[in-house]
């Protein structure tokens, strides 16, 4: 009898320690993906602004391409002499489509969506393709997401483009200089949103209820 209990007793033990094995796992993943969660916030922006910079670093970019962080997101703004031709849309050459690459292998990484929005310069442009800037820096902004659409085969639904012609200025349109910094395409990591929020949530409630069901 006293052999029985303690053969009882030991199953008895066995499935509570199971039990508790599986409820550790549970802890540990819920706290994975909180932190999943959480590394979307600023710490994350600085984390792909560090690896840009880097990139920028080892390319000797750094007068060609600059960045900062504000309340829409990490902004990445890249001169358009990397990009295109003068009064032109479509990328220019090789580099500038290698420079695109490389910094959206980066990008493909997070969940977050990128914007893409032209700007110019304030000298005014009439050709038969382009009756002003806003058509131009439409049309440069929507040529850069059709490459990533179609050549790197990024997620379309995680892409917006814009342009705004010449009334965003970053500098004075007074100066070459000026104008130059002007003459950019800005790439920004956004932060992520509400619902993006609620399916990383809904992806942690899936995945709680098959760890669940093992312990069933």
């Amino acid at each position: 009898m006293v052999k029985r209990r303690a053969k009882q007793e030991s199953k008895g033990g066995n499935w509570l320690l199971t039990y508790g094995c599986l409820m550790t796992q549970l802890l540990v993943f819920f706290v994975m993906l909180f932190a999943l969660a959480a590394a979307t916030t600023e710490d994350q922006l600085k984390k792909i602004q560090r690896r840009v910079r880097e990139y920028v670093a080892e390319n000797n970019y750094q007068d060609l391409i600059h960045d900062v962080i504000d309340t829409k997101g990490l902004v990445i703004s890249i001169s358009s002499e990397l990009m295109f031709e003068s009064g032109k849309a479509e990328l220019a050459s090789e580099k500038s489509r290698n420079i695109i690459t490389d910094l959206f292998t980066i990008f493909q990484e997070y969940p977050n969506r990128v914007v893409i929005e032209g700007h110019t310069d304030n000298r005014p442009i009439s050709t038969p393709v382009f009756p002003s800037n806003w058509e131009l820096s439409t049309a440069r902004a929507t040529s850069l997401t059709r490459y990533l659409i179609e050549e790197l085969k990024y997620d379309p639904e995680r892409l917006t483009s814009s342009g705004y012609g010449e009334y965003q200025p970053i500098a004075s349109n007074e100066t070459p200089q000026g104008r130059a910094k002007n003459r950019r395409v800005d790439v920004i990591v956004r932060r992520l949103t509400m619902q993006q929020y609620k399916e990383i949530n809904k992806k942690m409630k899936e995945e709680a209820k098959k760890v669940i069901s093992l312990t069933q």
